[in-house]
This record gives structure tokens, sequence and C-alpha cells, in this order.
């Protein structure tokens, strides 16, 4: 990305021609379905205008950070003149062609970028695999026998193919980090909460309010900082401290890891002592009730969302996404009350362990590939496993990439609201 940066700003690169580039690549996986709006005419008409909106950098003046990139936007944003499916069709129709583009998208123009189309998700956001009955499975462009994982599956295979130099994506329960990890990218998501976070889901579709955050996945580390300030506004240090302390979970909760997946988390703690970071293992026994919590409050806020989309018929989805969204409005507001009630309790108890230590690491997921077509109705327990201690938590994390053990990347966490200093940590340690 900042190759690309560069040229653009000398003008050696025009922000159109990034584009025809960009839209070379689109769709190239093998169920031509990265994206599920595009309208490749619009996207180059919109890139070749750049430079009139903006100007020249001149004069001392820069252009905004993602001046003239290609960047793909998940389908439950709304965008302009497309609707906005949320990987349903029942929900294509219903919204219809959207008028008004989404804060996110809002965001984004503003900060020069040229937005290529709208990608490929799980239904409703509501899985974690890349699978679609509707829409076709979203398989890596690189491999048709792996899917990139979910939800943000479009997302990771824009990315991956080079239709897009990086994707916006939302992550609820690991909907970043898994298809960051599974697709050999990196990922980051934000603290729920943190400046302007919130704002940002205007114009959008939750899956459940409590968890639902968003973030990119991209390709290189020492890219975090510039679109986190990009997308959120931070204002991140241009160095971080080498000799920090980080919290590594034990081998008891790797119990479940294929055998790459061990091998690329033993190569960052390798590289992590080798920068200067002290690592300590620490026992998580306790995060075995995080599915308790998670799983049941997610499904009742997602019943909420899609009752009042459906009036409560759930049969325009598919039978697992109905099963669970009819589970959540079965759940009485006594239950959610007293899941709440230990999901604060299992917050706090994160927020002291990362008030002892800079940083935790672990796995993203315990497997480094989904194949297609096979039967992965076990994975969404096994992955989540692995992501639901932060998404009750609110952290946020970076998932770093394991590019020479394709799949098996690795979360670095940091204390809630700590996001500038975890993107600053992550760009040093891939530098």
């Amino acid at each position: 990305m900042r190759g690309l940066r560069a040229e653009l700003a000398a003008g050696r690169v025009t922000p159109g021609e990034a584009m025809r580039d960009a839209l070379t690549h689109a769709n190239s996986n093998a169920g031509k379905n990265v994206y599920l709006a595009l309208d490749a005419k619009r996207a180059l008409a919109e890139a070749e205008d750049l430079p009139a909106r903006f100007g020249a950098a001149e004069g001392g003046r820069e252009n905004p950070l993602l001046y003239g990139l290609p960047i793909s936007l998940k389908d439950c944003f709304n965008l302009a003149g497309f609707p906005t499916s949320c990987g349903s069709r029942f929900y294509a129709e219903q919204s219809g062609i959207v008028s008004t583009d989404s804060a996110v998208a809002t965001r984004l123009r503003a900060q020069g970028a040229a937005i290529v189309g709208k990608t490929h998700l799980h239904p409703l956001a509501y899985g974690i695999t890349g699978e679609n009955p509707e829409y076709g499975d979203c398989v890596q462009p690189r491999d048709a026998t792996r899917l990139t994982g979910g939800s943000s599956s479009g997302a990771a295979a824009s990315v991956q193919e080079g239709s897009a130099i990086a994707a916006i994506g939302t992550d609820t329960g690991g909907s970043i980090r898994v298809p960051a990890a599974l697709c050999g990218l990196a990922g980051y998501r934000a603290s729920i909460g943190l400046a302007h976070e919130r704002a940002l889901w205007r114009g959008s579709v939750h899956l459940a309010q409590s968890f639902d955050t968003l973030g990119w996945l991209f390709r290189d580390l020492r890219d975090a900082p510039l679109l986190a300030e990009a997308l959120f506004g931070l204002r991140v240090p241009a160095s971080a401290e080498a000799n920090v302390k980080i919290a590594c979970v034990s081998g008891d909760f790797l119990r479940d890891c294929d055998a790459d997946v061990l091998d690329a988390f033993a190569d960052w703690q390798k590289q992590l002592r080798g920068r200067g970071a002290t690592l300590t293992e620490i026992e998580v026994a306790w995060w075995d009730e995080s599915m308790e919590i998670f799983a049941p409050i997610q499904a009742h806020e997602a019943a909420a969302i899609h009752t009042a989309r459906t009036g409560g018929d759930f049969s325009h989805f598919e039978r697992a996404i109905a099963e669970r969204l009819a589970w959540g409005a079965s759940i009485t507001e006594a239950e959610v009350d007293r899941l709440r009630q230990r999901h604060a309790a299992f917050r706090a108890r994160m927020d002291t362990l990362l008030a002892a230590h800079d940083y935790l690491i672990l796995p993203c997921a315990p497997v480094s590939r989904l194949i297609a077509g096979a039967d992965n109705s076990s994975a969404r327990g096994k992955i989540l496993r692995y992501t639901t201690p932060m998404s009750l938590s609110g952290m946020p994390v970076v998932a770093l990439p394991a590019h020479d053990r394709n799949g098996a990347g690795v979360q670095l966490v940091a204390a809630r609201d700590a996001d500038a200093r975890l993107v600053a940590y992550a760009a040093q340690i891939a530098a």
C-alpha cells in the first residue's frame, strides 16, 4: 500500500489507473463472487474524478490518507446506488437501491478512497466460514479448495486477489480475525466504542450491537497505523516500546490446534522475544464460559434486529441461521440480564489481565484451512473458542499473518481503547 501511495502522491499513477488495475483482478475466485455489487464503469468514473475533487497536492498540502487507493466495502454497509444485501437475496430485494452512503462510505470518500464495490459475506454476517447458499460459497482466489472464512469473506478475498488494497470488514465473533488468518492477511478490529467507531455504524445493519465492531483487512502490518488513522482518526505514535510484557496462552488451551497453527504460534513468540518482548505463559481455563455468555446474547440481539425487519419470519434465511434467530427470540429478558452480569464480570477479568500485561497473544483459530464443499458445521464452535474472549471484552486485536505457514495467523490483543498503541507496535514488529 505504501508503494502505491507514493506513486499516487508523485503523480506517476493516477487514481483512475489504480482503479483500472484493481478492476482487472475483481471476482477472480472460482465462484466469481468476491463482490455482490460492483459497477466497474461507475467505480472507474469516481476514481477518475478524485483529482478534481481534491485538487493537486501543492504548497505543502498533502492529499488525504487514502487518496486514490482502491478500497472494498462489506455488503452490510449502505453505498448509494446499490442495494444492501447483508448476504441475503431477501434483504437485497427489501433494501432496494439506497440513496445515501453509510457513515463508513462517507468517511472513506472523505479520506480520498476509491470504493471498488460491495463484498460477499456469510448471510447476515452470522457465520465464520464464508459459506452462502444464495450467493455461493466464497473460496480463496489463490486456492479454490479453501474457503476464505467469514463473515468478512469477500473483504479477505478482495485483498488476496488484488482488487482492493485494503477492505472494510466487521467483527462480532471473529469475522475480521478469522478470514485474515485463513487467507494469509493482516487484520485489525477496533475496540468496541472507540472514538467514532459507534458513529460509523450509521447506515449499516448490525448483527449484535454488544459485540459488533469494524476494521480492516490488508496485507502489510506496517500499514496498520495509517488505516487506523484514516478510519477512526487515531493519533498513532511514530514508534512503540519494544520491551513489552506479553501474556501467552498455555498449551492446555491449545489442545485442539493443528500442527501448523502451533508452529506459526511458536514462530511469532520467537520473533517477539527477539524484538525485546518478555512472554509469560498464562492459564485461561476460565475462558471456557465465554461461549456460554456470548452465543445467547448474540442470538438474542440478532433476533431483535431481524424480527424488526422480517416480522419474526426467519424462513427467509438458511436453516442454521433461522434456528439461531428463533433460539435468540425465545430467550427471556431475565435470562439476558443474568448473562449480561456474567458478561460484565468476564470483561472485568479480561481488563485485569491486560492491566498486568501490555499485550496478549494466541492463535486466531485452531485450524489453518476450511475446505470448500466439506462439512464445516463443527468449525464455528471450535473457532469461536479462540475469538469470543476478545469479543466479550471489546478489546482491539491485530491479526498477525503467518506468511510462511499459510492460514495460521495469530491474535495480538491490547487493552480496550489502546488501539493506537497496538497498531504502532504491530507495525514496528513487522518493520
